[in-house]
């Protein structure tokens, strides 16, 4: 009997595309699609009340009860809550490749991420219900959850024979970031004002500066002499010790409440961000907008950073202050618009979509630059505070809503070349 006949693709044919698969395995197939995917809801869940927050602020609407002070809420929803989905999505995918070790299966990151978000989800409900024992063990969730990835990372970062200043100082401030959890947890059983200040210091300068500079530091050289033409990589580790030493001066000053006397190392980092980012050259990343997104994104750094000083000079004058100008030039302008940058072309990359920024994308990206102005600005022209504070918190989900939508679809679909991942 003859044998049924296959049809197959020719080879000058493109193959088709793969098939749907259930939801669950693909999310899983990759460490980076479940937390690329948690941090982008994230990004647009816990700025909603904040923005709500804001309206009331003008008058317009009755606001929020929060059973914790708003600022703090904030700071630790950014700090804990948003930032660190995609540091770890990163991190358990590129992290054993600066190692050279094999690719995270995507169900390794499935118990930390269950963790994570079912914290999330328990701490949020004790806000909304006022339940501070549902806060609390939330708290203790998310601490687990974090815990387990670092001992995921663990045996990548401390790898005998490999290098060891980035992958060692990116785990040693989520272990930091860890710390900080602790921090808030016992806030959250105690009521002790100095743990949450503790807890937002450490989150700032102990974990999320010091992995963005990291990342930075390896990453953008990196990317840049594979886009550039003639380009000349550098990369001095001084360069990059002398930030981090910066950023844990400052943390340790911010943890003892006195964060302005902080403002000599704030300086030196301006100084070494800026020298950063005119030896990576910034201008001729414009030729490729994918890449200028990423030099863009660490300018912020040294703005942020001099700001810092400037304003710590002006306290310990007795001259005032810049409010919290610094901080969210850090935050929004370098965390958030690096955050966009580098999960875009990760997630581009990852599922076999072209490395290219597509207009949408393009204008996203400065669209946040123009909310971290705004909120610089709001500190900085008093007078019109709390319009620019309401205009950057609805720029800030005018920005992320249609980010989300563009990219959550693809953490749900197969990669768009057919190969695992």
């Amino acid at each position: 009997m003859d044998k049924p006949i296959r049809l197959q693709p020719r080879p000058s044919e493109p193959a088709p595309p793969p098939a749907a698969g259930p939801v669950g395995p693909i999310l899983f197939a990759a460490p980076h699609r479940a937390m690329f995917l948690a941090g982008m809801i994230q990004a647009v869940l816990v700025f909603l009340p904040w923005s709500w927050e804001m309206l009331a602020r003008s008058g317009l609407v009755a606001g929020p009860a929060w059973p914790w002070p708003p600022g703090w809420v904030h700071g630790l929803w950014a700090s804990y809550g948003v930032f660190p989905f995609f540091v770890f999505g990163f991190l358990l995918t590129a992290m054993p490749r600066w190692q050279g070790l094999p690719d995270t299966p995507g169900a390794a990151a499935r118990p930390a991420w269950l963790l994570l978000c079912g914290g999330w989800l328990l701490f949020d409900g004790g806000l909304l219900f006022d339940q501070p024992g549902l806060r609390a063990g939330g708290l203790a969730l998310v601490l687990a959850g974090w815990v387990l990835a670092l001992r995921r990372l663990h045996p990548v970062a401390f790898k005998p024979g490999a290098a060891r200043l980035h992958p060692v100082s990116a785990w040693l401030a989520l272990a930091a970031g860890a710390a900080g959890l602790l921090a808030w947890t016992g806030y959250a059983l105690s009521g002790e004002p100095a743990l949450a200040r503790i807890g937002i210091a450490v989150g700032l300068w102990w974990l999320l500066a010091p992995l963005f500079m990291v990342v930075s530091h390896r990453m953008i050289p990196f990317f840049s002499s594979s886009a550039l033409p003639r380009y000349e990589a550098v990369r001095p580790d001084s360069a990059l010790v002398t930030l981090l030493v910066a950023s844990v001066i400052h943390g340790a000053c911010a943890a003892a409440d006195h964060a302005a006397w902080a403002w000599p190392a704030d300086l030196a980092g301006a100084g070494t961000a800026f020298w950063l980012s005119a030896r990576w050259q910034l201008r001729r990343s414009f030729a490729v907008p994918l890449l200028a997104m990423l030099h863009l994104g660490f300018l912020w750094l040294g703005v942020a950073w001099l700001l810092g000083g400037a304003s710590g000079l002006l306290q310990v004058s007795g001259l005032g202050s810049l409010g919290l100008a610094p901080q969210h030039a850090l935050t929004v302008g370098f965390f958030a618009s690096m955050s966009l940058a580098m999960v875009s072309r990760v997630s581009l990359g990852h599922s076999g979509r072209p490395l290219v920024a597509d207009t949408l994308t393009w204008r996203l990206a400065l669209g946040l630059h123009a909310v971290a102005g705004l909120r610089v600005l709001a500190d900085l022209l008093p007078g019109s505070q709390q319009l620019l504070l309401n205009l950057s918190s609805f720029g800030w989900l005018a920005v992320m809503v249609p980010w989300a939508v563009r990219l959550v679809p693809v953490y749900l679909k197969a990669r768009a070349d057919g190969r695992p991942g």
